[in-house]
């Protein structure tokens, strides 16, 4: 369970309104027909993997492939024609962006994002694409934070909150309606955190909807900053994780509120198990999925007995990452699979010698992809080379047999990064036995 201090209800009062599950259910009729309702779909070979029965919400099957389009459109909407005359602006690392841009769009109202220097291209891109005028400033969320508010002070324009708003929170609880709709008996919801405004909004909509369900949000280990705050303890984060969209500093404070009197557990996941589950969603479910969309799976990797057993729903939040960064990740899972694997051979300076290993290697069945012939900076004898090869296999037991085939022919193998990537020893050279 949860540690926690201080008075939740206090810290809603305090912020001036707190979100009921009425105002989630006029949310859901009044965004039907302009965003998708997801489908939630049991994963057989998940809930294998995983010891538990899985059904993944696919929120990356909105338009802008985020959830982001809930809270942001239910924002919108609820502003007077006044104030949509004026515009808004947003901050966001992307998904928000999007998810206001093209709403704003649709109903004909001026939008300005700004973003974090780091935002990946790709969302920089779909924003401006959908018509909203981005300004790239500060290293942080937080610092973008402080530019938009400062631009909506200036020009006038309204502040359309990330996720510390009612409006936001209860068009983002219209996920738990449909979750719930569609498979009533789960026991669990899993959500991702970064300010707090999904895990709000599908916590008042569950609780109220099924009082015993568990609600769980899921943070990354470099931004555990929902914890901190339950803690009371200073914020502490991490300069980078691959879960960018939850990699928020600065929590909310009525979502704060919300998840400290709703909110049944928080866990927290490493960035590998992040990476795992976006392979894992790629290859078991053929679906593309951002970090942040991802660490609800990676829970399940990370805590196998915390859900064994259970009915479990997760929140698949969004598919929005850099193409780059997911051929990177398809690219280490491979590897952590023993699917590919990098090796050392010493060989003679020899003619003939590179074309033998080669040999060897394509009649057991392996792939060269990557070849390095090394004379000058390596530790062998000034009549003998290195040769570094980077192999694909079909599995670990294959890549086993590939590198057998080599050393029975009489030639000495290392194995290159011979331990699990993400570790402290991750590049270190290990002699095979």
């Amino acid at each position: 369970m949860l540690e926690q201090s201080g008075d939740g209800r206090q810290d809603e009062v305090e912020t001036g309104k707190s979100v009921g599950v009425d105002a989630v259910f006029e949310a859901a009729a009044a965004l039907k027909g302009h965003i998708v309702e997801t489908p939630c779909l049991f994963s057989r070979t998940l809930s294998r993997i995983c010891g538990c029965d899985v059904w993944v919400k696919f929120e990356n099957l909105q338009f802008t492939a985020s959830f982001k389009e809930r809270g942001a459109l239910n924002k919108l909407r609820a502003l007077p024609a006044s104030a949509r005359a004026r515009g808004v602006v947003a901050m966001s690392a992307g998904n928000h962006a999007q998810g206001v841009a093209y709403h704003a769009g649709r109903l004909g109202i001026g939008a300005t994002i700004v973003m974090p220097e780091g935002t990946p291209f790709t969302k920089i891109e779909h924003t401006e694409n959908l018509g909203a005028t981005v300004v790239l400033k500060g290293k942080t969320l937080a610092e973008s934070q402080a530019e938009a508010e400062r631009l909506a002070a200036e020009c006038g324009t309204v502040f359309i909150p990330p996720y510390d708003d009612a409006e936001v929170i209860a068009g983002q609880g219209t996920i738990a309606i449909e979750m719930l709709k569609s498979v009533p008996d789960l026991d669990m919801l899993l959500v991702p955190i970064g300010g707090g405004g999904l895990v709000s909004g599908v916590a008042t909509a569950a609780k109220a909807l099924k009082p015993d369900i568990e609600v769980v949000g899921i943070q990354v280990a470099a931004f555990p900053t929902m914890v901190q705050a339950l803690r009371g303890l200073p914020v502490h984060v991490g300069t980078d994780t691959i879960a960018e969209g939850i990699a928020v500093k600065n929590v909310g404070k009525l979502t704060l509120a919300i998840v400290r009197r709703l909110v049944d557990d928080i866990l927290v996941v490493d960035d590998s198990e992040v990476e795992r589950a976006i392979a894992l969603f790629l290859s078991v479910e053929k679906t593309v999925s951002e970090g942040a969309g991802a660490v609800g799976l990676a829970a399940l990797l990370q805590y196998p007995e915390r859900f064994k057993g259970r009915k479990v729903g997760l929140v698949l939040s969004g598919g929005n990452i850099d193409p780059r960064l997911l051929a990177q990740v398809i690219m280490r899972q491979l590897v952590r699979e023993g699917r590919v694997v990098a090796v050392k051979v010493g060989v003679p300076d020899q003619p003939g010698s590179l074309g033998r290993i080669a040999t060897l290697v394509g009649e057991a069945g392996g792939n060269i992809i990557e070849a390095l012939h090394q004379r000058l900076f390596t530790a062998t004898n000034a009549k003998a080379a290195e040769l570094q090869l980077t192999i694909e296999c079909r599995s670990a037991a294959h890549s086993q047999q590939v590198l057998s085939s080599l050393r029975d022919s009489g030639f000495m193998v290392r194995i290159v990064a011979d331990v699990p990537l993400g570790t402290d020893q991750e590049g270190q050279e290990t002699a095979a036995r």
